[in-house]
């Protein structure tokens, strides 16, 4: 038998203030993009913005619908938005916040799981790691070096294909 770990560090800021500028700035216009957010259900708003590696700006919301299934989270409306907008364009980092009238948007939450495995093929598509600044609207702040370290053991393209 072999026991194996996984192991990542991130970054702990104690609030936005901390960040770098070109960090701050993109974790205050996800927090501006929440109010973009289309969830009448949950009433969690989700905003996420991207910098791009060409030194554009994608934004996305989350975008709920009656049919629970069919709504979409921030992440992967960026996702689709960036690689519709700047095909084979790496994304350099992705900051995402939220609020809510139902609970405290004081610390950092993290993508789901169906976003994780989007950014981890993004990631791996691209071959260009995506940086993560999580946040609320006030409170710690992390920052992720690469979206595939939230999903270890992932199932990528490799497991279908054999390679």
């Amino acid at each position: 038998m072999e026991k194996n770990a996984f192991h990542f560090e991130y970054e702990v800021y104690d609030s936005i203030n901390e960040l770098p500028e070109a960090d701050a700035w993109l974790l205050e216009e996800a927090r501006e993009v929440t109010t973009n957010a289309y969830a009448p259900y949950s009433n969690f708003h989700v905003g996420a913005v991207a910098r791009l590696t060409n030194g554009e700006m994608v934004a996305g919301s989350n975008q709920e619908n009656a049919s629970f299934p069919a709504g979409l989270c921030a992440e992967r409306v960026l996702l689709s938005s960036a690689s519709s907008l700047y095909p084979k364009v790496p994304i350099e980092s992705i900051a995402i916040s939220y609020r809510s009238s139902l609970v405290e948007s004081d610390h950092p939450i993290s993508p789901c799981g169906i976003c994780r495995q989007s950014l981890q093929e993004y990631e791996t598509r691209l071959h260009h790691p995506i940086r993560l600044i999580l946040g609320g609207m006030k409170g710690k702040v992390f920052v992720i070096p690469k979206a595939s370290m939230l999903l270890p053991l992932s199932f990528n393209s490799n497991d279908l294909n054999g390679t």
